[in-house]
């Protein structure tokens, strides 16, 4: 099952898209913002493209954990999301994501140039680490259930 990461900005939604099992997650680019129905145009044409079958989308909150209007409108990105492609659509708290997303291309001498050549590598980077976040959150505790894992 393939699922995709969206990390909502006012100015680019960076994505990320994990491989057929859900194991691992990749920066998939940005999309420029243009508005609330092309953006969700632009993604449900994404999802159908690259057959993906499960979304979840960053929730920014607040450190205290409060609902700001950015997650707020987060929230119902989300649900406008699973309404126009047909595909279950999960909030996942992002709080995190862009500072280490920063700290990660920071840290790698490709990275110092992607942040200077392109604006959005934050953000799909972001994208991918909030996808990687979910996609183990979602993974059985390894030795349960797995016949093969157990001793």
């Amino acid at each position: 099952m393939r699922v995709l990461g969206v990390d909502l900005g006012s100015k680019r939604i960076g994505l990320a898209v994990s491989d057929s099992e859900a194991q691992l997650a990749f920066p998939a680019g940005v999309l420029e913002s243009r508005g609330r129905k092309r953006d969700l145009a632009a993604l449900r044409e994404m999802i159908r493209e690259r057959q993906i079958e499960r979304a979840v989308v960053g929730v920014p909150l607040h450190m205290n954990g409060r609902r700001g209007p950015e997650a707020e409108n987060a929230i119902r990105f989300a649900a406008d999301l699973e309404k126009a492609a047909g595909i279950p659509v999960e909030t996942l708290d992002e709080r995190w994501t862009s500072v280490e997303a920063e700290r990660s291309l920071r840290e790698s001498a490709a990275g110092s140039r992607a942040i200077k050549q392109r604006r959005g590598a934050v953000d799909e980077v972001a994208a991918a680490i909030l996808l990687r976040t979910y996609l183990e959150l979602s993974r059985p505790p390894a030795g349960r259930g797995d016949p093969e894992m157990e001793t």
